[in-house]
């Protein structure tokens, strides 16, 4: 059997003691007249990946994210699949976690409103439900009940950005940037528990957490891929989505109300 997941694997504060120099600082801005060719590049690179995400939100497209969590010699993997149409705020996800004490979840978006089945992991055929503007986050880097929206809100909110050339992402050639998240970013909408625990881990670190941010856009400015990342002596967590099939519709069932139940939080990794 295996074990379960260990809050220094997911909030990662404990690892935070062990880290001694890894955080990242702001130097500032500068005019456009005097910036460093660097400095010009970063500005660069910062609008191409807002300009991507900006006309992501404006359009569908498939998701798929894996999720990886390593601490403590043990590696989990989590995947999210589904479709979203972020220009109508409604989608669908599959979240599985093999070998988890509860290995799969359903998420519906639609309406200002998350719905997940099972909440109580019965077996039921039942939907917890819940506004979409109350989801928190557990656990470090991971999004409200696994909110595609939140993913973009961060990688649009990168900084320091860096070009690092093409690669290719699902068979497209795109291009590579990377940056850093700042600690506001890190921790929007994340439950006032892990919240101090972070808090105290970045008093610790005398810094933000290292927490790097990459996007990947094609030749037709789409967002194909983003990844965020942090490692800190011996916990790492690694989560990166593909974008696909953008344009593509997204077909959403909305669950019946008389097989809903308001619920006020939902806990679990399985729920970010």
């Amino acid at each position: 059997m295996r074990r379960p997941l260990t809050p220094l694997v997911l909030t990662a504060p404990a690892a935070a003691l062990l880290c001694v120099g890894c955080s990242a600082t702001d130097t500032g801005s500068r005019d456009a007249e005097t910036a460093s060719p660097s400095t010009k590049a970063a500005s660069d690179g910062r609008s191409a990946v807002q300009d991507a995400v900006a006309a992501l939100r404006e359009d569908s497209a498939g998701f798929r994210q894996k999720i990886e969590l390593q601490g403590e010699g043990q590696v989990y993997r989590l995947t999210i699949t589904g479709g979203f149409d972020f220009a109508a705020d409604r989608g669908h996800l599959a979240v599985d976690f093999p070998g988890g004490g509860i290995d799969h979840s359903e998420q519906v978006f639609a309406e200002g409103k998350i719905y997940i089945r099972d909440p109580q992991g019965t077996g039921e055929d039942t939907w917890g439900v819940m506004p979409r503007d109350k989801a928190q986050a557990h656990y470090l880097l991971r999004a409200p009940l696994n909110d595609p929206e939140h993913v973009l809100q961060q990688i649009a909110a990168m900084r320091k950005i860096s070009q690092e050339g093409e690669e290719n992402v699902e068979g497209v050639r795109a291009l590579r940037y990377r940056g850093i998240l700042d600690y506001r970013t890190v921790t929007l909408r994340t439950h006032p528990d892990v919240r101090t625990k972070m808090d105290q881990a970045r008093d610790i670190l005398g810094g933000d957490l290292p927490v790097f941010a990459d996007a990947w856009v094609d030749g037709k400015g789409n967002l194909v891929q983003t990844r965020t990342s942090v490692n800190m002596s011996g916990a790492q967590v690694t989560v990166t989505t593909v974008l696909s099939g953008i344009g593509e519709p997204v077909r959403v069932k909305v669950p019946r109300p008389a097989d809903t139940t308001p619920i006020s939080e939902a806990t679990g990794v399985l729920n970010g």
